[in-house]
């Protein structure tokens, strides 16, 4: 089970990442210059009337929103961890998942979050860090 704190380590050991409070429906997100990668999601009245519709509901929990590389790599991530990974129709063609903290390890955690941020690292950052980690670069 891993927790906020977690999620607060693992992004701010990334480099050029800043945490900025308050941001996304007023929990903590985190960010490089070019864009937020996790964030804590809270569902809005609209996710919760739209969940009742179909005959859901918003987990009990903290839940953050991940940033992934592409429509495909959202659906393959849920598809792989289901018990942790859940979208909503607001993510609808958006390329995000959102995450149940108390369904996930705190390695499982650390393997999105920083896939999230590569997608929004600046690339020469991004290409200088694998290399440093003996990681290749993602396909293109």
């Amino acid at each position: 089970m891993a927790t906020l704190d977690d999620v607060r380590s693992i992004a701010t050991a990334l480099p050029g990442v800043t945490e900025v409070d308050g941001g996304h429906r007023a929990g903590a997100t985190w960010r490089t210059r070019t864009g937020g990668f996790v964030w804590e999601r809270g569902p809005s009245k609209t996710d919760l009337a739209q969940l009742h519709e179909l005959g859901s509901s918003w987990p009990d929990g903290v839940v953050v929103g991940i940033r992934t590389d592409s429509l495909e790599d959202k659906d393959a991530l849920h598809a792989e961890l289901p018990e942790a990974l859940f979208t909503i129709p607001h993510f609808d063609g958006y390329p995000a998942v959102l995450c149940r903290l108390d369904r996930i390890d705190r390695g499982q955690l650390a393997e999105l979050v920083t896939d999230a941020w590569l997608t929004r690292a600046p690339k020469r950052v991004a290409a200088q860090w694998l290399a440093e980690h003996g990681l290749e670069p993602p396909a293109p």
